[in-house]
């Protein structure tokens, strides 16, 4: 655990949110699963500019990232799905390369994690 606090991950909130270690865990497989289908989608979304699905793609990103101690992620995606709510798609387009690197970063330390 100390490696995902020493990587900017609040762990023991997601601990106390889910109960303990072993849910947290599942949840992190379920997550790294539900990317690999949510990161395709989502640039298409984007680049076909349909803030409908974007604005719901990234409100699961971040409730899960909420729950899994992922705070910077859960930001973002709070920021984007209110931009994409708005149809402010020049903001989507605008900040969707720094979502990709912390959803990049996050799925890194995950995959990480749950190979030690």
């Amino acid at each position: 655990m100390d490696f995902l606090r020493d990587n900017g991950i609040d762990i023991d909130n997601a601990i106390e949110i889910l109960g303990d270690i072993e849910t947290v865990d599942e949840i992190m497989d379920d997550f790294l699963v539900e990317m690999d289908e949510r990161l395709p989608l989502l640039e298409e979304y984007k680049n076909n500019g349909d803030m409908e699905n974007y604005a719901i793609l990234v409100h699961a990103i971040k409730g899960d990232s909420k729950y899994l101690g992922f705070t910077k992620l859960a930001e973002l995606s709070l920021n984007h799905q209110v931009k994409a709510e708005e149809n402010d798609i020049s903001y989507i387009n605008d900040n969707y390369k720094e979502l990709m690197e912390e959803i990049s970063r996050i799925l890194k330390i995950v995959k990480e994690y749950r190979d030690m």
